[in-house]
């Protein structure tokens, strides 16, 4: 298989076919140190950790990551809620950031003597519709080719993968936010819980990479610059926003990175065109409240890899041919938590007061009814694969 991407999807996909004896080759455009340098995700589901274990690559994960039994939620300034999620469904998340999965995966590659071609320029699937499809490239300004069974569109949201699905085919579904999330990394202890807040101010969220790397969020308009945004004046908004009993708690300190992304929700269908077949952001695009990019990725990998072992194995396509609508039916999962969770936590100015005394009256029945905990813990902590 020719792999188009060396991210988290094409690298775990890559590394999961050796292991069924599946030869593969990875081409991505960027360097190794870009590609780690994206500061991204940090929120693995139940059944994530355990593909990565099962895969030889929980060990540093394991050790690093933290494990966590539910998330607070925080609304009206003053009211907070744990929704123990290990409780609910005996599932617990881990902390995990992408950059340290990203590693993780380069390291395997290399144990394992795995192709990575960096540099890769133009990359471009070619007669996909055929049982002899080919990758072409650019390496150093030469034309290359790669000729191989299946190709791999793992190159994300402005890849090449999707291109090659013609216009009357391709089904693209996306809903734009009118906001963004203005992120900051610091090199402060995280506080207890990942918190969510709904504040009147506009949503936050504090998260965490490990005992001494803390990660917050503070929802802004879509037209703010980083420049707009001090380490200080980001600290000061932050703290308006929590309660007090959180905000006392949060450790201040200088960012070591700083970057304010756009939210949207995105699907494509279909998953597979002849012998492409598409995986994680190449695919799907989820706001990332709900923390399913990343986890959606890891499935897209593993339910590809098992299609294409069992058909090397046994000659049989059935489990190729149901890819799509497998991978598709998570990501339509993800993409309505997601979307609902974005909407029920962030602040619509266009809805008015209404339209926050509802989000309040709503969050307000979340911590009073063990049946809504129930149903959210299951989303949240990951759904069976």
């Amino acid at each position: 298989m020719a792999i188009i991407g060396g991210g988290p999807a094409g690298l775990l996909l890559s590394h999961l076919l050796h292991q069924r004896g599946v030869e593969s080759v990875v081409v991505e455009r960027q360097t190794r140190e870009y590609v780690r340098s994206r500061i991204r995700a940090g929120v693995l589901e139940w059944g994530s950790a355990g593909i990565l274990r099962e895969a030889g690559l929980g060990e540093r994960m394991d050790r690093e990551g933290r494990i966590h039994a539910g998330s607070m939620v925080a609304w009206k300034g003053e009211r907070t809620f744990f929704i123990d999620i290990e409780k609910h469904c005996s599932r617990p998340f881990t902390a995990y950031g992408q950059t340290q999965l990203q590693e993780d995966l380069d390291e395997a590659s290399d144990a394992r003597g795995g192709v990575v071609i960096e540099g890769a320029e133009n990359a471009f699937p070619h007669d996909v519709l055929t049982d002899k499809p080919w990758l072409a490239y650019e390496k150093n300004g030469v034309e290359q080719r790669i000729d191989c069974d299946f190709i791999a569109g793992c190159d994300g949201g402005h890849g090449v993968s999707r291109e090659a699905i013609p216009g009357e085919v391709l089904l693209e579904y996306e809903r734009v936010y009118p906001f963004g999330w203005l992120g900051i990394l610091s090199e402060t202890p995280p506080i207890e819980h990942i918190t969510y807040c709904n504040s009147s101010r506009g949503f936050a969220l504090a998260s965490q990479r490990n005992p001494m790397l803390s990660r917050y969020y503070l929802q802004v308009p879509e037209t703010d610059s980083i420049e707009e945004w001090p380490d200080h004046r980001f600290w000061d908004e932050l703290q308006k926003r929590f309660p007090p009993e959180i905000s006392d708690v949060i450790v201040t300190g200088p960012s070591i990175e700083k970057s304010i992304a756009p939210l949207r929700s995105f699907v494509a269908e279909p998953m597979r065109y002849g012998n492409l077949f598409l995986a994680g952001d190449a695919a799907h695009i989820m706001p990332p409240t709900g923390a399913k990019g990343l986890n959606l990725a890891i499935s897209d990998a593993w339910y590809l890899s098992n299609a294409l072992a069992d058909h090397y194995t046994t000659g049989s396509t059935a489990r190729l041919d149901e890819y799509s609508e497998i991978a598709l039916r998570r990501a339509w999962s993800a993409a309505r938590f997601s979307w609902w969770l974005t909407s029920l936590l962030h602040r619509f100015p266009e809805e008015g007061e209404f339209g926050q005394r509802i989000q309040e009256s709503e969050l307000d029945y979340l911590a009073s009814s063990p049946a809504y905990q129930q149903s959210i813990a299951e989303q949240y902590a990951g759904l069976p694969l």
